[in-house]
């Protein structure tokens, strides 16, 4: 049974400006999914409409089946997470965390249950009679984490809550997040900008982009089967290769890019259609360039320009026929600045765009 369901559903601001455009997703009972794209592109507005603190302009949302584009907040059976802790200043953790039981008129009883046993799954047993003053951004957090587990909902609503964390917080109270999800088999919904973020905490991604959805997968299937260019660029870090190319020949039989001739076997190609498209945006993860080759695959002439040395692997930015491209370099010694080596990579790793629609060329999947 799904838990959250959105059929078409647009938020229009004013006439021609559509925040969110005839998004349809299904969220699992118990799943956890994660809405990712840039700054505007219209994931907050998309929660906050699931959550009934926006209006929908067209389309219908659905909680458990049932329909709640009408249903006031309180009456959803949701809890949700914001940026801002949005905590009481003047009341203590407990009562920070009881208050909203308290505004229900549950048992005593019951909230001090609720109250401790979120204490103790988050950490924060020591901590129930300060005040917000006296504890760390991270231990904010997770009081306005505990804060939505009392509630015990159906359905869990996080807008980016982690952003104000610095980055070793942000891993922390992500690794609740993901044991909170566990122990509770509850459906999430969590908006942020971060690829990072999504790739670790997502059962499946929903990529958004000015309002339209993109591509919805397991964070595998974005990685390694992109519907489009922007899918590609948006997911991974550092960001896929990409360059443009003609193919030449009869079908797919050469790529030629910034007078370099990478012969691609037709066996390895995509699917160009009748029309024999003449050029083609290639694309190729960092770690799929690498230093040696092996088995069937091409080669690129490059000179190392920056090193960006992360301890276990370094990001090497080198010059190349087709334009700057990024490899990851695992271990040591990395090549020197100013080192002409040679890349390579397997045709089969290869991807490719229509240079005009940004749609993938071959297989893609989780398409909306």
């Amino acid at each position: 049974m799904p838990g959250v369901e959105l059929k078409q559903v647009s938020k229009v601001y004013a006439p021609g400006r559509r925040a969110v455009d005839r998004v349809s997703l299904t969220v699992g009972e118990g799943e956890l999914l994660v809405l990712v794209g840039p700054s505007g592109c219209g994931k907050s507005t998309l929660l906050r409409m699931v959550a009934g603190l926006e209006e929908v302009t067209e389309g219908e949302i659905r909680i458990d089946s049932r329909v709640v584009n009408d249903v006031p907040p309180r009456d959803r059976d949701i809890a949700m997470v914001f940026q801002n802790y949005a905590l009481y200043p003047h009341m203590t953790v407990f009562d920070n965390l009881a208050f909203g039981l308290r505004r229900r008129r549950t048992a005593a009883a019951e909230v001090e249950r609720r109250v401790r046993a979120a204490a103790g799954a988050l950490g924060l047993e020591s901590h129930l009679e300060r005040r917000p003053r006296e504890l760390s951004g991270g231990e904010r957090q997770r009081v306005a984490l505990g804060r939505a587990i009392v509630r015990e909902p159906r359905v869990f609503l996080f807008d980016e809550p982690l952003s104000n964390l610095d980055a070793q917080l942000r891993l922390q109270t992500r690794a609740e997040i993901k044991r909170l999800h566990q122990r509770s088999a509850r459906t999430m919904i969590y908006v942020t900008h971060d690829q990072v973020e999504a790739m670790t905490l997502g059962d499946r991604i929903a990529v958004l982009r000015a309002g339209v959805l993109q591509q919805v997968g397991d964070p595998f299937t974005l990685y390694d089967r992109p519907a489009n260019e922007f899918v590609a660029g948006f997911i991974g870090s550092p960001p896929i290769n990409l360059f443009t190319a003609s193919v030449s020949g009869s079908g797919l039989l050469e790529l030629e890019s910034g007078g370099l001739s990478l012969p691609l076997p037709a066996e390895h190609g995509p699917t160009l259609g009748a029309a024999r498209r003449r050029r083609v945006r290639v694309g190729l993860r960092p770690e799929d360039l690498t230093l040696t080759g092996g088995g069937s695959g091409g080669e690129i002439p490059a000179r190392a320009e920056v090193l960006e040395p992360l301890g276990n692997e370094v990001l090497v930015h080198w010059r190349t026929p087709v334009g700057s491209l990024v490899s990851r370099v695992s271990g040591r010694p990395a090549p020197a600045v100013g080192e002409g080596l040679v890349l390579h990579y397997a045709f089969e790793r290869l991807r490719f765009f229509d240079p005009d629609s940004g749609v993938a060329l071959g297989r893609a999947a989780g398409t909306p």
